[in-house]
């Protein structure tokens, strides 16, 4: 699994399906003319980006300015921090600014539809990066580059079945992502549906942690206060929320590891480095390298050539056996 990252880049590129589950076969976009003039080195591609305030985010935003670089494209950048209007005015404040394309990395599912109309009417095509928008694939936006979030949330909950069995009662705190967005929607399907299976689990309470450490560890606070050594397993929606988890558990005289067992997504260097201290059971990898399959799926839209309508980035759980050989990519 060394060099995992740079090796699961080239299979997003050709792993394809339709919406972030599993179940159904990709839609090819329309095959249509080119809806971009000119070479690729005299691009212009816009990336708008939701927020910059975590270490999945950085590392976003750094792997699409460093492709564009390399491709000599120009790159429109903003971040709307966390804002969904300022997203919103974002976008059309690119629109004005007359890109070839744009990418954008939604912070919520309904809140973007107003940005995908402005471009639709623009006549300026859109990739969707690492989150879904409402629109209909192949007509308001060309593709979808994201992982499957239920796939990510369900093997977390198997990892915890794993962990605990099948006999014993275990009660469960999840902490959640941005409420509206398709990754946290679908990250909650996932382990719902998958812990429902096992009916000695229990999920003993549900708060939002808006992806951020801060903000889980004091939800995580406030239910330690509530339940306090009830608590047995957490489910964090990304790591800045398993990680935050952590903290309030220690905070609190409680030994992450042995008194409770901890999962995240993600794979933040910081969620690595807590697998190797026993304090983290592990995390799904959630890869945020987006800049080479997005730059290589334009690439293809120049040529006229048809796009799937989602393109998958896929992860795998980073756990105590696994977790050196994957440190090297951590970020």
């Amino acid at each position: 699994m060394k060099k995992f990252l740079a090796v699961i880049t080239l299979i997003a590129m050709v792993a394809t399906i339709s919406g972030c589950s599993m179940g159904e076969k990709a839609t090819p976009a329309a095959s249509a003319a080119p809806v971009a003039t000119g070479s690729e080195s005299n691009l212009t591609v816009a990336f708008s980006q939701m927020e910059m305030n975590n270490a999945w985010r950085v590392a976003e935003t750094g792997s699409m300015k460093e492709e564009a670089e390399k491709r000599g494209i120009k790159l429109i950048y903003t971040d709307a921090s966390g804002d969904t209007a300022k997203q919103v005015s974002d976008v059309e404040d690119i629109i004005a600014q007359k890109p070839d394309y744009i990418c954008i990395a939604p912070r919520e599912y309904d809140g973007l539809a107003p940005a995908l109309q402005a471009c639709k009417k623009a006549g300026i095509p859109v990739l969707l990066l690492d989150r879904d928008a409402k629109g209909e694939a192949g007509v308001d936006y060309k593709t979808l580059i994201c992982a499957d979030f239920i796939y990510e949330g369900r093997t977390c909950a198997e990892q915890l079945v794993k962990q605990f069995g099948t006999d014993k009662q275990v009660n469960v705190v999840q902490i959640t992502g941005t409420p509206g967005s398709s990754v946290a929607i679908d990250r909650q399907k996932g382990f719902e549906e998958e812990i429902a299976k096992y009916p000695n689990f229990k999920i003993i309470s549900t708060q939002n942690g808006e992806f951020t450490r801060s903000i889980a560890q004091k939800v995580m606070e406030n239910v330690i206060q509530a339940e306090g050594d009830k608590i047995m397993a957490v489910y964090g929606h990304d790591d800045e929320c398993a990680l935050g988890a952590i903290q309030a558990l220690k905070a609190a005289g409680m030994k992450p590891g042995q008194d409770v067992f901890v999962v995240g997504v993600g794979g933040f260097k910081d969620a690595a480095d807590s697998i190797l201290a026993g304090e983290m059971l592990g995390t799904v990898l959630c890869s945020p390298f987006f800049g080479p399959t997005a730059f290589d799926t334009i690439e293809k839209l120049q040529k006229g050539e048809a796009v799937p309508t989602f393109i998958q980035n896929p992860g795998y759980f980073i756990e105590k056996s696994n977790v050196e050989e994957y440190m090297p990519n951590a970020f």
